[in-house]
């Protein structure tokens, strides 16, 4: 009788602790999800801010429609990896898609900036300022949301792969989440949102 107990209260503690890990591993994903989320709110602002850009520098720019028109470009592709990475911010290839496609907005609103440069008219436009004001402020915040995301997924990766909560994360389907990291030199860089 007395071993059946013993096996009984083993068989409580094993699934207690299964119960115990499993909680603490959804807690770390969805914190994972939120901290994704806080960037992509940061994202669609500076997404929502560079058609007002674009079209404040329209008229100042009318032989740089190249150059215009690569930032809608890129502002696109990266406004649709956003929208794919945003699913699951968990999934390695979507984090990569929207890195490298911020990466080529980031270049493109480099390209941008310098290109105005030549414009003095633009340069003095309140609107233009204001704007730009606004996408400097928007990308430190994005910058500090991106930080606070790879510090969930790191706490996320470490419970994970923890012994013995990988058993569950193994058995249970939680996959490791990958770190938005930014594989270009160049596009370490801040963009430069001032004249």
């Amino acid at each position: 009788m007395s071993t059946g107990i013993i096996i009984l209260i083993i068989i409580a503690v094993i699934v207690a602790w299964g119960v115990i890990a499993y909680n603490g591993l959804v807690t770390l994903r969805n914190r994972v999800k939120n901290a994704f989320s806080q960037i992509d709110v940061q994202l669609q602002r500076r997404y929502d801010l560079i058609p007002n850009l674009v079209e404040t520098a329209k008229g100042y720019m009318k032989h740089e429609r190249e150059a215009l028109e690569a930032v809608i470009k890129a502002r696109n592709s990266a406004q649709g990896a956003a929208k794919r990475a945003s699913s699951d911010p968990a999934d390695g290839k979507a984090i990569r898609g929207l890195a490298g496609a911020e990466a080529m907005l980031g270049g493109a609103l480099g390209n941008f900036f310098a290109l105005a440069e030549a414009y003095p008219d633009l340069k003095a436009n309140q609107n233009m300022l204001q704007i730009q004001e606004e996408l400097g402020g928007t990308e430190n915040r994005i910058a500090f949301a991106r930080q606070a995301f790879n510090d969930a997924v790191m706490t996320y990766n470490t419970k994970r792969e923890s012994f013995p909560t990988v058993i569950v994360a193994n058995n249970l389907g939680f996959k490791e989440a990958d770190l938005w990291e930014l594989e270009e030199l160049e596009a370490r860089k801040a963009v430069k949102v001032s004249f």
